[in-house]
């Protein structure tokens, strides 16, 4: 668990941040480690890296930027979050571009670019909506009733268009193309990549664990050792030439397959037992239950492809 910071060991800048956000006063002095631990498991790691960064620097800020350039610049806010944020929180005057405002603005428009070319002109128009008045002077209210416009009424399929306040100026329903948009630009297929991975345990049945770099997918996650994921599968000789360790590595039945956002993954894996009176390598060493607890989900399928998780 992260630590609450007590109001007596901080000066007195870091006290009134501290009063009005605890929680991300402990989350920004919490050490990255303990960030990983509490994350392992849940997926999506570049978001618990970008979560303390930002936790940090609104810290060093003394507090929220209340501007969409401001929180543009903290670490893993993007030009949607930012705007979002910005009008709801603090109420200022942009529209945050999300599925269901693009869906509305495309109908209100009849834009038939098919996403995502169409974003920036989705955009553009969504930005326009704050040239009415009392839009403009309730933006955060305006947004949250645009999303609802678009979550209840023009949804994806069979839009409640009867129930629409803007259907009389609605150009897709005229043309009659209400359910035909917004377009969507066919998606690539998921590509596919290799990787090996090579279990260490010692005599006690404890797990070699190393933390990966901090940068890049699962950065700063503990890990399961082996070489990159890469489109081209492994030879045997090739993927051992890249075993973190010179020692005797016995294959392992099977494979582990995973799935991210971007591509898919499947891993074999190998598995060594390092001699009672060898030097360990440098990590971590865990019980295979707690490096299981520990671990990404990733890399826990491959304990449990070794039978050393459930």
């Amino acid at each position: 668990m992260l630590q609450q910071t007590t109001v007596a060991t901080v000066g007195p800048r870091f006290q009134r941040f501290l009063a009005r956000y605890p929680e991300l006063a402990a989350l920004a002095e919490a050490p990255w480690q303990d960030v990983a631990a509490e994350w392992a498991g849940l997926g999506y790691y570049a978001r618990a890296r970008n979560l303390h960064a930002a936790a940090r620097q609104i810290q060093a800020l003394g507090g929220f930027p209340e501007t969409r350039e401001g929180l543009a610049a903290l670490p893993g806010i993007g030009p949607y979050t930012a705007a979002a944020i910005a009008a709801i929180a603090f109420n200022a005057p942009v529209v945050p571009l999300d599925g269901n405002v693009e869906r509305v603005t495309a109908r209100i428009f009849a834009v038939e670019e098919a996403l995502p070319d169409a974003k920036p002109r989705l955009d553009a128009l969504a930005q326009g909506f704050l040239a009415d008045k009392a839009a403009r002077a309730r933006p955060g209210d305006f947004t949250q009733a645009l999303f609802d416009l678009g979550a209840g009424i023009c949804t994806p399929r069979k839009p409640a268009c009867a129930l629409c306040p803007w259907r009389k100026s609605c150009q897709a329903q005229k043309l009659g193309l209400t359910e035909a948009l917004p377009r969507k630009a066919p998606k690539p297929e998921r590509p596919t990549r290799h990787g090996v991975h090579f279990l260490l345990t010692d005599a006690q049945g404890q797990v070699w664990l190393r933390r990966r770099p901090s940068r890049g997918l699962l950065g700063g996650m503990l890990e399961i050792p082996g070489t990159a994921w890469r489109e081209a599968g492994w030879a045997e000789a090739e993927a051992l030439a890249q075993a973190p360790i010179a020692i005797t590595w016995q294959p392992m039945a099977g494979e582990a397959r995973h799935v991210f956002t971007h591509f898919a993954l499947t891993m074999r894996l190998y598995h060594a037992q390092l001699p009672a009176r060898r030097k360990r390598p440098e990590g971590e060493w865990l019980p295979p239950r707690e490096a299981a607890q520990a671990l990404p989900s990733v890399m826990r399928k491959l304990l449990i492809l070794a039978g050393l998780a459930a």
